[in-house]
């Protein structure tokens, strides 16, 4: 199997059991919008969709009262207080928990706290674990994560990127693969030739994602085509920082920061694009590039974590090392150059998107929960 077809196909089986009809879904909404956020959101509508009654408990509710977010030090325990309360009631009500969860201080202040007081209630936990970080931080607390792990029914994780890293610690995890909405993410019926070379950036603002690396690539490009143009979608710490490099770069003019864009409005984004970069230092399964290709865009980025396991280079996409604006550019004008090769790798890469659509995906999670339901026990990694 190529290392960017997923395996969680063979999980999907039919299995006789217990059905669920109402779990508890932990996690954050957006704002922002993020992954995570986003994935949450649409799992909770289309669970709800499919019969199952769906409990939201919210990892990044609003402070109550509005005024202790500004409360530095203190404005933690107005958050974790309700939200525990909300975990306790949650689990006496539902027949599985369903807990969406990521590296760092996220695992030990959201995640791990709904696994113990699930535990403590008799409630079956599915750990839903996401995160291009999850190797950094498996080294350092894999010990800390195990006990609370013992405790679940099942690790889920949405790639086989992050398998194999749970896997080099002897935890087993079964693929559930995030959502893809096909119906709101579609190309249009005609994908224009390229021509004036509309590019997109579509991560956040922030470190890890190297925006950088994509303006000095961009510049290239537009020595080459004066009359491209790229679009930076996102918000962060670093916009003022990346608006002066633009500056720098002369390309400031060609360059559109368009700030926090809600979640309706990027599919128009993903439509009105030739080729979206994903710059990324680490990475899991980028929604973007799925919903990118599923859109018609064609898709240049980084080789970095799970990313090679959602795109083949020269199938479905084409990839370069991070950090390295040259490469990127040179993959950007060669697709400018080659449009039989720009069209293969758009028709490629719509078609592989088709087994991230709910209807792919539903019978396997669904499996989970009934495993989850029908074990009433924990796992052993």
């Amino acid at each position: 199997m190529n290392a960017s077809q997923p395996a969680f196909a063979a999980a999907a089986h039919a299995l006789s059991g217990p059905e669920v009809q109402r779990i508890a879904l932990v996690g954050p909404l957006p704002p922002p919008s993020g992954g995570m956020a986003n994935q949450a959101l649409q799992l909770a509508g289309l669970l709800r969709e499919a019969g199952i009654a769906v409990d939201f408990v919210q990892t990044n509710a609003p402070y109550r009262p509005a005024w202790a977010g500004r409360l530095r030090g203190v404005r933690a325990l107005f958050r974790m207080v309700p939200y525990l309360g909300a975990l306790w009631r949650a689990a006496g009500r539902v027949q599985v928990f369903h807990v969406m969860a990521n590296s760092g201080w996220s695992w030990h202040l959201f995640a791990a706290p709904a696994i113990w007081i699930a535990h403590l209630r008799g409630t079956p936990v599915v750990v839903n674990y996401r995160g291009g970080e999850a190797a950094n931080f498996l080294k350092q607390a894999a010990a800390w994560m195990r006990p609370s792990l013992r405790r679940c029914a099942a690790l889920a994780v949405p790639s086989g990127f992050l398998a194999h890293v749970f896997g080099q610690h002897g935890i087993d995890a079964v693929i559930v693969p995030n959502i893809v909405n096909l119906e709101r993410f579609a190309a249009t019926a005609a994908p224009r030739a390229l021509g004036g070379l509309r590019l997109l950036v579509a991560r956040n603002l922030e470190d890890i994602y190297d925006n950088a690396s994509a303006l000095r690539a961009f510049a290239l490009v537009r020595a080459a085509h004066p009359a491209a143009r790229l679009t930076v979608a996102g918000s962060g710490p670093l916009r003022s920082a990346l608006e002066q490099l633009a500056r720098e770069l002369g390309v400031a003019d060609a360059v559109h920061f368009t700030g926090r864009v809600e979640t309706a409005d990027m599919p128009a984004l993903y439509r009105n694009a030739d080729i979206m970069l994903n710059p990324s230092l680490v990475d899991n399964m980028p929604n973007s590039v799925l919903e990118a290709l599923a859109s018609g865009a064609l898709v240049v980025s980084t080789d970095v974590g799970g990313v090679p396991y959602v795109v083949e280079h020269g199938r479905t996409a084409l990839l370069v090392p991070p950090a390295d604006p040259a490469a990127m550019a040179q993959a950007v004008l060669r697709l400018a150059d080659e449009p039989g090769l720009a069209e293969a790798l758009r028709s490629a890469g719509r078609a592989s998107v088709a087994q991230y659509a709910w209807a792919s995906v539903k019978p396997c999670l669904l499996d989970v929960y009934r495993q989850a339901l029908a074990s009433k026990g924990g796992r052993r990694p």
